[in-house]
């Protein structure tokens, strides 16, 4: 099927990228990659160290420029937009390391965020975080991921799993198109990345998310679809299963002990 053509019946995908490549000198660490994530998905995105995953991620975010191709995001071309303008069409992202404030309350970061997505001044960030329907979108996005109880508690006393919650709290309450999350369950516990995986799952189907993750047990009861990024180059995309059986990623990346 050509780029940027999509199957009779099936809604465009929300985020396509279109022979991507990114080089730093003579190395090229992203190759003609060409991937999409389609609405209520959730794409995974896997490889070993050094594959490329963090200049590609940085691309789609809009950190980095790509040397070559293309990106789409909700309908638009985005590829020569930078962050906070892919953030503003509705691009939440996830960090492998919790950005949300310690010396806020979970309620002040959760407020903060709905703030900036509504567009108002930060020099006016506490009479605006008072506000009732702040405060109320707010709640119910910290009830929405489990935090209801620790609304008031300075996130820096939260534990590193329920930061990385309240930090995707933050991303929905902006009401994100796409969630962009770049290793969620780097640092959890066995506990805490499984309650941040149900999470997840309780999203499936209504937000699409692009999930990049080392966790083999989390991509394979998350993902629809896995992509696998090897030398900077896409090796495969298709369904959990097909990537599982495949003999050139076992080889490269899962490793007959570590496929679920």
């Amino acid at each position: 099927m050509a780029e940027g053509l999509r199957e009779p019946g099936r809604a465009a995908p929300v985020l396509v990228l279109e022979h991507v490549s990114k080089a730093f000198g003579a190395l090229n660490v992203t190759q003609d990659v060409c991937l999409d994530v389609r609405p209520g998905e959730v794409h995974a995105l896997i490889g070993p160290n050094g594959a490329g995953k963090t200049t590609l991620i940085a691309q789609i975010a809009g950190a980095l420029a790509p040397d070559a191709g293309r990106i789409r995001f909700a309908g638009a071309d985005v590829t020569r937009l930078g962050v906070a303008r892919r953030a503003r069409r509705g691009l939440g992202r996830v960090f492998q390391i919790s950005n949300v404030v310690g010396g806020f309350t979970a309620l002040e970061n959760v407020a903060l965020a709905a703030i900036v997505a509504g567009g108002r001044t930060l020099r006016c960030w506490r009479p605006a975080a008072a506000d009732r329907e702040v405060q109320a979108k707010a709640r119910h996005m910290l009830a929405r991921v489990g935090l209801a109880a620790r609304a008031d508690e300075k996130a820096a006393a939260l534990s590193h799993g329920e930061r990385r919650a309240l930090e995707l709290a933050m991303c929905l309450v902006q009401e994100p198109k796409l969630l962009l999350l770049d290793e969620p369950m780097a640092g959890t516990g066995r506990a805490e990345g499984e309650r941040l995986t149900a999470l997840l799952a309780s999203l499936k189907g209504r937000i699409p998310m692009l999930l990049v993750e080392h966790d083999m047990a989390t991509v394979f009861a998350l993902a629809d679809r896995i992509s696998v990024l090897i030398s900077g180059a896409l090796a495969i995309t298709d369904t959990p299963e097909a990537v599982r059986r495949d003999p050139q990623v076992r080889r490269a990346y899962l490793g007959e002990e570590a496929v679920p």
